[in-house]
């Protein structure tokens, strides 16, 4: 499992910059980000080095974070990985509620939540396929 931190930010100029800031004053790593926006707001989802401190950090600028427990695999960094992943977990009738992936060390990494986190436990061992957690992401990062 990986700890993501879900930033709610609204859609005005500096507003993302003031984020990125607070983490840069704090010395928090971020290994990767995805926003997603809609006409009031976005979304701004964020694996880093301490996800923890960084909720502790944005709680006390005031701005509106969780923290979710989302699952990686890592694969390798060839054609096609990511779709035979995909494949594997809809032939299990699990659903990816969002996915977003990025290439780290020449490898392959797809962070993604489901409707159903145990079950797809049981088919990424299942298939033998590599999971990662907080650690192994911020080794990689080095």
């Amino acid at each position: 499992m990986v700890t993501q931190l879900s930033i709610f930010i609204q859609n005005t100029k500096g507003t993302l910059e003031k984020v990125l800031r607070l983490f840069k004053n704090s010395q928090i790593q971020i290994i990767t980000t995805t926003l997603a926006d809609t006409q009031d707001f976005g979304i701004f989802r964020v694996i880093c080095s301490d996800p923890e401190r960084a909720f502790l950090v944005l709680k006390e600028a005031g701005i509106t974070a969780t923290l979710t427990q989302v699952q990686a695999v890592g694969l390798d960094n060839t054609p096609g990985q990511a779709a035979d992943a995909l494949e594997i977990f809809a032939a299990a009738d699990i659903e990816i509620s969002y996915l977003y992936s990025f290439l780290l060390k020449n490898k392959g990494i797809l962070i993604f939540k489901t409707d159903n986190r145990q079950r797809a436990d049981e088919i990424i061992k299942q298939h033998q396929l590599t999971t990662l957690n907080d650690c192994d992401l911020l080794k990689l990062a080095e």
